[in-house]
């Protein structure tokens, strides 16, 4: 069953649209935080997503530039916008497809299965997805998943950024500097307090699928990966 994510601010709307989409079989998720809109993309992993344009806080247009940085789950649009130059900034801005409103649910639903089709289809464009692999231990950057003798856990990409770097390291020291360079964004500064609890987060993650200390504070350096579960989980 695919699974569709709906960011829309007005309530009536993504009622309507959440209630045509389960007719159909898909899995709706509706968000209600428009302050966390990357957080539950990537809790949910969905198939596809229904963004609308005018939303509190940030609009559509940064929020579907977050998740283009992991995810290139197909993004449709939704406005009252109808310049030619919001949907310009609709496909520059990383998304797919462009639906002005009002509209009608079956107009919805047809791009719906088009962009369905196109990136999961027999048509969809096949590509390999990268694997870094340390002693057991996988990490699937594109999929935010980390796994370790068939247990897995989900990550948010600035955890999988920093695992990414200490798995490439590995055994040498990954540095503060070089960790905080990987989660540089170009819309906000990352400082150290913020590398600490994402390190901390990191941790806990291992902790998940069975692993104690993996991460080890050098001090004065940075961090190091402790591999000492070879032959089975602790």
């Amino acid at each position: 069953m695919e699974k569709i994510m709906i960011v829309e601010d007005d309530k009536k709307i993504a009622a309507h649209l959440a209630s045509h989409l389960e007719k159909y079989g898909y899995e709706v998720i509706v968000a209600t935080d428009f302050d966390q809109i990357d957080v539950l993309f990537h809790q949910e992993n969905p198939h596809l997503l229904l963004l609308d344009i005018n939303l509190p806080s940030y609009d559509g247009y940064y929020w579907c530039r977050q998740i283009r940085k992991a995810s290139i789950c197909p993004v449709i649009f939704l406005s009252a916008r109808t310049g030619e130059m919001d949907q310009v900034m609709a496909i520059e801005n990383g998304g797919d497809d462009f639906i002005t409103k009002p509209f009608h649910p079956d107009i919805v639903m047809a791009k719906i299965r088009s962009q369905l089709r196109r990136a999961y289809g027999e048509y969809a464009t096949k590509f390999e997805e990268r694997v870094i692999s340390l002693h057991g231990l996988e990490l699937y950057p594109e999929r935010l998943e980390l796994t370790c003798h068939k247990q897995t856990t989900t990550l948010t990409k600035k955890e999988a950024d920093i695992l990414e770097v200490l798995m490439d390291r590995y055994p040498r020291i990954a540095g503060r500097h070089d960790l905080l360079e990987k989660l540089w964004d170009d819309q906000s500064f990352v400082d150290e307090n913020t590398l600490n609890v994402n390190i901390t987060r990191v941790r806990k993650k291992f902790q998940e699928i069975g692993i104690e200390h993996a991460v080890e504070t050098v001090r004065g350096a940075g961090y190091r990966m402790r591999i000492t579960w070879r032959e089975g989980t602790k």
